[in-house]
């Protein structure tokens, strides 16, 4: 018995409820009240017939054989009830309890002295049991039946009884009669809980139309605030009225919530646009907000609760379109991006062509040493301002979508030489220390070779910027089943952990009195965090200042599992602050 039931005094409900939990799924809810019925007349049964069973046989053969016959009354009863448990066949077990019953009375009404003893009234238990659990007057009429053999039989075990045990003989009735009226008790209280559920929600505490719904979807009663929300009549909501005038496509969330209110017994909530009567002939539909409750633990019936809900759908329209407009905003600004981008790269290759060309004496001719200064200085800027174009379309290909990779298996340790060999200059017009030390049994990278060795050109020319003179730089990597981990570790200036975070967002630098001596657009870390999360990767980096960073990267492993999904957000929040 469930402590509700317990606490409201509705034992009965709380019986209910228990024999529910033995029933076979083969009981739908057309017939899972009469196996609850039929359960419950089997498991209780015994404890009705016990004493005069025993009294019976005693009287006749002897305590032993009256134990054994009530053991055997018992179990045959309760078998009963575990075959319609796991047969969830009424009538089979119905057919089985009755002829059961039939045997027991028989047996022990002649027993006990025949007719004209008090357990002779028992008889009555058959038709009325028969009718208590099926509902059906055919079953009842089957049950007096039952209970005419019971009788014959009876009469023909007739056993004269002491008078002196007449007086136990009017227990087994007794008790009969109590759970008679136990349930007469129990069917009024249900009723009057009934009534006072549907009280339970009273319209005046809510400033909205309750609509209670049966068990079959259909409406029971409406509140009359509907003339108000609704501009109609209450009663044109009653059956199918409420479903009806809710729009087609908000029906199935409609009833997938009353479904989860009622199943669940907590209060679900969704939204619906109801069609409105309209003045001029046409289809006018308003929104509404609706929350569906179950009043009570034991009632298959919910309370629907609808309210105006016009401005949370402005609200929530207005809302997806912001979303539209952002959205095709970022898209606008990829594309003249891109669009730019391609139209710098054309005059600028002109001019780092041409002015590679003035350097050549050979072909332009000597010029004095100012000029070849000024020379080099506008192909510098060329060079600087092309990587910049390059990093920008980078970065807008992958924010679009656009940028492609290629992914196949290939060797880190020739890339990662390859790159140091392009940037060993910069480190030694530095006086940095540049090396690579990367094991000659390393597993193979599963990616794009080329953008692999952007990834590792821009850490590892980072890392040198803001390294100073003396300082250390090296590429390490290890590997295991599933990820290769790339290490880019420098002894620069480090990074603070408050400046961690907005590292590898586009156009944002770390500013401090050091990285102001550097240019920079901030777009390289940016372009490496999304060509890792091509890959599905990983990144993270370790900093402190004064002490250096390290740069981790990890991606997949030929022949390992992609992390695509699992570990490749790459997001600001990934980076680890560490000091």
């Amino acid at each position: 018995m469930s402590s509700e039931a317990t606490r409201s005094g509705r034992w009965f409900e709380g019986l209910q409820a228990g024999c529910e939990r033995l029933l076979h799924p083969k009981a739908d809810d057309g017939k899972k009240a009469e196996h609850c019925r039929l359960l419950a007349v089997l498991l209780a049964g015994p404890f009705v017939v016990a004493p005069l069973l025993t009294q019976a046989v005693a009287s006749s053969f002897g305590l032993l054989t009256a134990v054994s016959a009530l053991c055997v009354a018992v179990g045959l009863t309760w078998f009963c009830a575990l075959l319609l448990s796991i047969r969830g066949r009424l009538v089979e077990a119905g057919s089985i309890a009755l002829l059961i019953g039939t045997l027991v009375l028989a047996v022990a009404v002649g027993f006990a002295g025949g007719l004209a003893t008090p357990a002779a009234m028992l008889a009555v238990a058959l038709p009325v049991e028969a009718y208590w659990v099926t509902r059906s007057r055919n079953a009842g009429y089957l049950g007096g039946l039952a209970a005419i053999a019971a009788v014959l039989g009876a009469s023909w075990l007739t056993n004269e009884a002491s008078a002196g045990a007449q007086i136990w003989l009017w227990l087994s009735p007794a008790l009969y009669a109590a759970t008679i009226a136990l349930r007469t008790m129990a069917s009024a209280e249900g009723e009057a809980a009934t009534e006072h559920a549907a009280d339970m929600l009273p319209e005046a505490c809510f400033d909205a139309v309750v609509v209670r719904l049966a068990k079959n979807g259909e409406a029971v009663n409406a509140s009359a605030k509907a003339a108000d929300l609704f501009e109609l009549d209450p009663d044109l909501l009653l059956g199918t009225g409420l479903f009806d005038r809710i729009h087609v496509a908000d029906r199935v969330g409609f009833m997938c919530a009353v479904a989860a209110a009622r199943d669940s017994g907590e209060a679900s909530r969704c939204t619906a646009r109801v069609r409105m009567p309209s003045v001029t002939g046409g289809v006018y539909y308003r929104a509404f907000e609706i929350e569906i409750v179950r009043p009570h633990e034991y009632t298959e019936t919910v309370s629907v609760l609808i309210r105006d809900g016009t401005e949370n759908a402005v609200l929530r329209e207005e809302l997806d379109q912001a979303r539209e407009k952002a959205g095709t905003i970022e898209v606008a600004k990829s594309r003249f991006l891109a669009a730019v981008s391609h139209e710098l790269r054309t005059p600028l290759n002109a001019i780092i062509g041409f002015s590679d060309m003035l350097l050549h004496p050979q072909i332009s001719g000597e010029m004095s040493t100012k000029q070849s200064e000024q020379v080099a200085l506008i192909r510098e800027a060329g060079n600087h301002l092309l990587s910049v174009v390059n990093a920008i379309l980078d970065v807008s290909k992958i924010e679009s979508g656009s940028y492609e990779i290629v992914v196949e298996p290939f060797d880190l340790r020739p890339t990662a030489q390859l790159c140091c060999a392009m940037l060993n200059p910069q480190a030694q017009d530095k006086g940095v220390n540049l090396s690579v030390k990367i094991p000659d049994n390393l597993g193979s990278v599963m990616g794009d070779q080329r953008a692999v060795q952007q990834i590792l050109i821009n850490l590892v020319s980072n890392a040198i910027k803001f390294t100073p003179e003396g300082g250390n730089v090296s590429v390490t990597a290890v590997s295991t089943e599933e990820l290769v981990r790339i290490f880019v570790n420098d002894t620069g200036i480090g990074i603070s952990a408050e400046d961690l975070s907005s590292l590898g967002q586009p156009f944002r630098q770390v500013q401090n009195d050091y990285t102001r001596q550097f240019q920079g657009t901030g777009l390289g870390l940016s372009l490496v965090k999304g060509l890792v999360k091509l890959h599905g990767g990983t990144m993270s980096i370790e900093s402190a200042p004064g002490l250096g960073t390290t740069v981790m990267v990890g991606l997949p492993a030929a022949g390992g599992e992609t992390l695509e999904g699992k570990t490749g957000d790459c997001d600001g929040n990934a980076l680890r602050k560490t000091a």
